[in-house]
């Protein structure tokens, strides 16, 4: 389900970018709130608010998983010029990237549980379950860290035309 885990994204044409969003998180769990709402309104912006549900759900778990597993324990701020934890939403023509940065090289790690009450430890599956696609891959040069990514194809919506032929 979830190898190869480090790989880049799908070759997307650069032309064809849209629309580009993205925020700095502080290095607290009420961040994911406030990715959330970035998203909420980046997303209607874009009108593309009818994907909220399954793009916020990915987006809060790539968030919390930052938060939880790639912050260094005795670390709570980046700086201004390098925040813990960014989160970019980028859109081409037919599909949305949601892209959260972190400090760790570490990669992204899905348990193998069949305990389903537990509760965590499925963030990566949900991942795996909501988008079309997503993989990590790590930062080069200055910056550190990891970028892990999860790619949503937008399907065009059929309107009233299409609905009754």
């Amino acid at each position: 389900m979830l190898e190869p885990l480090r790989q880049g994204l799908p070759p997307l044409d650069p032309a064809a970018v849209s629309d580009a969003a993205s925020c700095s998180l502080p290095a607290r769990y009420e961040a994911v709130g406030d990715a959330r709402r970035f998203t909420r309104r980046t997303l209607d912006q874009w009108e593309l608010g009818d994907h909220f549900d399954d793009i916020c759900l990915v987006v809060s778990e790539l968030v919390t998983n930052a938060l939880r597993h790639a912050m260094p324990a005795n670390s709570g701020h980046g700086g201004e010029h390098n925040p813990p934890v960014r989160l970019h939403l980028m859109r081409w023509t037919g599909r949305l990237v949601c892209a959260v940065r972190d400090p760790s090289q570490d990669s992204p790690v899905a348990r193998d549980s069949d305990d389903f009450s537990a509760e965590s430890g499925r963030g990566l599956f949900l991942v795996d379950s909501f988008s079309d696609s997503w993989g990590w891959h790590p930062m080069a040069g200055a910056l550190g860290g990891k970028v892990v990514w999860a790619l949503f194809r937008l399907q065009p919506h059929a309107g009233p035309a299409a609905s009754a032929e």
